[in-house]
């Protein structure tokens, strides 16, 4: 079986990298001598000297350390030399302070995760690796301990949720965007349609641009960018230039982003490659989030323009028409007390003593509640896998057990079952969740420098070094 890296886990949706937990420093000795910058607590040892104050809370050296052990160990085992340490440590700070600010918002925004939910994140990470919970637990104590790694994946599950909070909920696909992308999509013909799902795999080297730039530290940046480009294009080692150079939160992995569907990428990026082949690198493009660098490490050879959608041919499907009522966990309705009292109103609709529809207006959290928990008609793929398994057990009529997503706690009244052609439905929600992907992570990026940039930090290394 391939060896799997430590980080590879991580990858949830956009985000990548975390803080290290007590479990893993006590992995990595303490350092002989304190970094530069670092400020030492009355009566600590060096082991404990702030490197960082991101508003109300702290980052020690060796927190640092702790993940500067585990990233030099996975850019070696990714066969990329580590950069110097200094550099290695401002990278390694710079993500540590940006995750720290991301779960200062999740605390705020009371998100909570629990045992449950982060079992079923396990099993997901496992599912998609092809791999057994079991294997998966081996595979990571090979690089930590797996309570170290349950409590960095809590943390990711948390910014995720962050993230469909704050961003994904933002994003407002209207019905004419989804026309005119048919109605151009139709223009180019079906001949090129067969390959809409091309993979296209590419890394990148980002040179970040602070919100408030003053125009000479942009220009300064805008350089430091053309001299990795020369360097890119003159033979050097992508991989490595990104390692040591590039602000993205996949440095460490070389710059690599991934395969993805073609129509997932953002439209810059698939403007800024396209006609590009394996191996070619971009020009300099320029986004909210700073300069980047472009190099396609593989891609499928393209029949059709990017991110067009499959010629399908009509598709029939079984939709369940369905209502539900929807409890969301707070810090004041714990996941017990939502499960018991979906259960007490179960019961009352089961004794055929109340409305689901007017119980639904009465108490579910969910933006259906007025129109009675109504759902309408769901095609296979339209909500979460949990919801659709609990659907699929019910025949028209029946009330569901309590079932847990990770929207909150759900009872599931299914109306009525059918087979439907969708063939046009089918298209829409495919231009639909394209149009969303496009967008979706530069809404994300655009977010989380903003949330930086209104946050109090004090980073020692940098203003050892003269930054900002």
């Amino acid at each position: 079986m391939q060896v799997i890296r430590f980080r590879r886990f991580f990858a949830l949706a956009l985000l990548s990298g975390a803080c290290a937990s007590a479990a893993v420093q006590a992995q990595v000795p303490p350092p002989e001598a304190a970094a530069p910058g670092t400020v030492f607590v009355q009566g600590a040892q060096p082991g404990d000297s702030i490197v960082a104050v991101v508003n109300d809370d702290i980052i020690t050296w060796r927190e640092l350390q702790a993940e500067q052990h585990l990233a030099s160990a996975e850019l070696q085992a990714n066969g990329i030399t580590p950069p110097p340490t200094e550099v290695l440590q401002r990278q390694l700070l710079e993500r540590m302070i940006t995750d720290k600010v991301l779960l200062q918002e999740a605390e705020r925004a009371g998100i909570r995760i629990t045992d449950e939910q982060l079992q079923a994140a396990v099993g997901r990470i496992a599912e998609q690796n092809q791999i057994t919970v079991q294997q998966l637990r081996q595979e990571v104590e090979q690089a930590s301990t797996w309570e170290a790694y349950l409590e960095q994946l809590r943390e990711q599950v948390r910014i995720n949720r962050l993230r469909e909070l704050e961003v994904d909920r933002t994003i407002i696909i209207s019905e004419n965007e989804i026309d005119a992308f048919l109605a151009d999509q139709d223009r180019q013909g079906s001949a090129g349609m067969a390959n809409a799902n091309a993979m296209l795999h590419l890394a990148q080297i980002l040179v970040r641009v602070p919100e408030g730039s003053t125009p000479d530290l942009i220009a300064s940046l805008r350089t430091r960018a053309e001299n990795m480009l020369r360097q890119a294009r003159s033979g050097a080692d992508f991989a490595q230039l990104a390692a040591a150079g590039s602000d993205g939160d996949e440095a460490l992995r070389g710059g690599d982003l991934g395969p993805r569907p073609t129509g997932g990428w953002p439209e810059l990026f698939l403007q800024a490659t396209r006609g590009l082949r394996a191996g070619q690198v971009s020009d300099i493009i320029q986004s909210g989030n700073g300069f980047h660098i472009l190099k396609v490490i593989d891609r499928d050879e393209p029949r059709q323009a990017a991110g067009q959608l499959p010629d399908t041919g009509p598709v029939s499907v079984t939709q369940n028409r369905a209502s539900h009522i929807l409890l969301r966990t707070s810090a004041v309705l714990s996941d017990a007390q939502a499960q018991e009292r979906l259960r007490q109103l179960r019961e009352r609709l089961v004794r055929g003593n109340e409305d689901f529809a007017a119980m639904a207006r009465q108490y579910s959290d969910d933006a259906s509640a007025p129109q009675g928990g109504e759902l309408g008609w769901l095609s296979p793929g339209e909500t979460v896998p949990a919801f659709e398994r609990a659907l699929d057990t019910l025949q028209p009529g029946e009330i569901s057990q309590p079932v847990q997503s990770q929207f909150g706690w759900h009872l599931i009244l299914l109306e009525d079952r059918r087979v439907q052609d969708v063939t046009e439905q089918t298209r829409r929600m495919q231009a639909r969740q394209l149009l969303f992907q496009r967008r979706l992570e530069p809404a994300w990026n655009e977010w989380v420098s903003m949330v930086r940039a209104r946050a109090f930090v004090d980073n020692r290394l940098a203003r050892d070094d003269g930054g900002n």
